[in-house]
């Protein structure tokens, strides 16, 4: 079923993303396949943030990250964990925020054009009577042809985004 995405560009960053956040828990559907939801999702992305060159997931196969849903050009296909930014956050379990990508020890080019990055973990949380454990389940990786791209404010609705396909759409 098409759906209508619009999100007025003009509005602040947080603005933008609340109401991002709040169209995407309306799109994606917890009975559809996952990777349904995730194409669907890196559209959105892409379509709402113009400052976005690129949007996609790396999924986790249990011995490296391979390529999932994305937007933009043509991407590398499989990344070790450790290696270049998502591969580190992969490893972190957290957030990386990077200015110029051409500073960042390692970085993977995919796309010679990509000046900065952000990328954040999706980890499941499983809660049981005596603990939780984590399952770490991919990356959303998101780039830019300008430098300084991403901020925290970027990081704060990303991390929540991702929280909520951990726990509804994985």
């Amino acid at each position: 079923m098409a759906e209508e995405f619009i999100i007025d560009k003009s509005l602040s960053d947080d603005k933008k993303y609340e109401e991002f956040l709040s169209m995407i828990i309306n799109l994606l559907d917890r009975g559809d396949n996952y990777l349904s939801n995730l194409s669907n999702l890196t559209a959105a992305i892409k379509q709402t943030f113009g400052k976005i060159s690129w949007a996609g997931f790396y999924l986790y196969d249990g011995t490296k990250l391979y390529l999932g849903p994305f937007q933009g050009k043509i991407a590398c296909t499989s990344i070790e964990l450790g290696k270049g930014v998502c591969g580190t956050s992969a490893i972190k379990h957290e957030t990386i925020i990077v200015p110029d990508v051409d500073k960042f020890p390692g970085h993977i080019s995919c796309d010679s054009e990509s000046k900065s990055e952000i990328v954040i973990p999706i980890i499941k949380k499983d809660h049981s009577d005596t603990s939780v454990e984590e399952k770490f389940l991919g990356v959303l990786d998101l780039d830019s042809t300008s430098y300084n791209s991403f901020n925290e404010t970027d990081k704060k609705y990303l991390e929540l985004l991702c929280k909520y396909l951990a726990e509804e759409i994985f």
